[in-house]
């Protein structure tokens, strides 16, 4: 196969999977791992594909990954998260919990724990939790999305500012070397951004497609969190950052 079959067949299966890690593309195309690299990076700087930490994604900044690509896209590493994020919620804690497909494996991740108050704008959220009966579930009001269940708007942002929580449980969509939070719509930001002024602690969930994403919103810093759990070791510049702002690093 040639240098140009190559980047062809990468560009389509990246367009079909929404992200394709390295070592994946270097089994289905029969070439080394340092050759598919060197492949992603020329596609990236086309415009093609985006590179990121160990593969290739969409390189779209205003369009999002289809919600039921995401729900699979990392799946493992996604239940690895949420379960270790779990882990740091305390019994008979309060938190908010935003729109996501990793903050719905956290959420599943719950279930074990007694007496939580959950406060959400994700259905996929709620309905899982909503069967414990000791749990307090409150979901915001405003607009329902039918291809997601998160709910957004207005309403939903100032129904959250009636609370404050112990934690706020937060998802992404994208990560820049500089630590700058993206995401893709501007109600759903505008609700995470109210969840994180109102918790006590902040725990942003990323698995490893995230980083070097760029969506055209702006959502945060990672100097805003207090934690940040990902799938695998972020880069040195990223490290250095967390550190900086004394961020607690949790690799699943």
């Amino acid at each position: 196969m040639s240098a140009e079959e190559r980047h062809r067949e990468i560009t389509a299966l990246v367009r079909t999977q929404g992200y394709v890690s390295n070592e994946d593309l270097a089994q289905r195309l029969n070439v080394a791992v340092q050759t598919i690299r060197r492949d992603v990076n020329l596609l990236a700087r086309r415009g093609l594909v985006a590179r990121h930490h160990g593969g290739a994604g969409l390189a779209s900044s205003v369009e999002n990954i289809a919600y039921s690509e995401r729900q699979v896209l990392n799946r493992r590493a996604k239940e690895a998260i949420g379960s270790l994020a779990a882990r740091q919620i305390p019994d008979n804690s309060s938190l908010f919990v935003s729109i996501g497909t990793t903050t719905e494996a956290f959420a599943k991740s719950l279930r074990r724990h007694k007496a939580l108050r959950v406060i959400t704008n994700n259905l996929h959220v709620a309905t899982p939790l909503s069967a414990q009966t000791d749990f307090q579930v409150i979901v915001t009001g405003g607009q329902v999305r039918f291809y997601d269940g998160g709910i957004t708007g207005s309403t939903a942002s100032t129904f959250i500012e009636q609370y404050r929580t112990d934690f706020a449980v937060i998802g992404i969509s994208g990560i820049e070397d500089d630590g700058t939070l993206l995401d893709f719509d501007a109600d759903e930001i505008s609700v995470a951004q109210a969840m994180m002024r109102n918790a006590r602690r902040v725990y942003l969930l990323a698995d490893q497609t995230k980083f070097g994403r760029r969506p055209m919103g702006r959502l945060g810093h990672l100097s805003h969190v207090h934690g940040f759990f990902t799938d695998r070791q972020p880069s040195e510049q990223i490290c250095a950052m967390l550190r900086a702002h004394d961020v607690e690093l949790h690799i699943a």
